[in-house]
């Protein structure tokens, strides 16, 4: 497997931003009481990562670095008001179901992440084939999520009925506890067949972003720890 074609099957299954670094959560919580929604956001987060991880890419040599983080919000805050506005004159009806969760896809530790951890670092093409893969695990991750919920909420997936006539819904899923239980399966789901995620500690130390998971990767782990001891 070449470098490029690595990049994308990363971001969808070995570095998935969702079920394996349990990044970008708040976002997919939120959205996701179907799959339609979830596609949608998906997709619009997808078109940020890999205008972002492009744009920076590309001026990563010009950006310096005292102003690095802020360049980025810069950029990220660009994309994102163009996919507002096209989101807004094309897809109404998805539009006001997401709703503000799009202007807040500036601040997805997502794209924030891929843009400070492996953009300003890599040369465009790479950068453009993580962020296909790290959206589309984001994608993926959103619709299965939404698809579960909706159908145990409502009996359909995409708004189309696929359960049984005496089959009652569980109002419950397409609640904001629903999308925490949804989760919580998939996740121990996860560790049962000892897939890669976070929780069971199985990400590689070099792939992790953040802690992963793993409180005792954090830098300050050591001084916080010694500070409780003193006390």
């Amino acid at each position: 497997m070449n470098k490029y074609l690595e990049r994308i099957y990363n971001g969808l299954w070995k570095e998935n931003p969702i079920f394996v670094q349990m990044l970008g959560l708040c976002p997919t919580l939120a959205v996701t009481t179907s799959a339609i929604n979830g596609l949608g956001m998906g997709l619009s987060s997808t078109a940020v990562l890999i205008g972002a991880n492009i744009v920076i890419s590309a001026l990563r040599h010009v950006i310096p670095d005292g102003v690095r983080l802020p360049a980025e919000i810069v950029v990220v805050a660009s994309l994102v008001t163009v996919v507002d506005m096209l989101m807004e004159g094309f897809t109404p009806a998805l539009y006001s179901s997401l709703g503000l969760y799009i202007p807040l896809i500036v601040v997805n530790c997502i794209i924030l992440g891929r843009a400070e951890a492996y953009a300003m670092k890599n040369s465009v093409l790479l950068s453009a084939c993580d962020g296909i893969g790290m959206g589309l695990g984001f994608t993926v991750a959103l619709v299965l999520i939404g698809s579960f919920r909706e159908l145990l909420g409502a009996g359909t997936i995409f708004d189309i009925t696929v359960t049984p006539s005496f089959y009652t819904p569980m109002s419950l899923f397409i609640l904001a506890p629903g999308a925490f239980f949804v989760l919580a399966m998939l996740t121990a789901l996860q560790n049962r067949l000892k897939m890669p995620c976070a929780t069971n500690g199985s990400v590689p130390e070099e792939e992790r972003v953040g802690c992963a998971g793993d409180c005792a990767s954090c830098a300050g782990h050591d001084k916080v720890m010694a500070e409780k001891e003193g006390k």
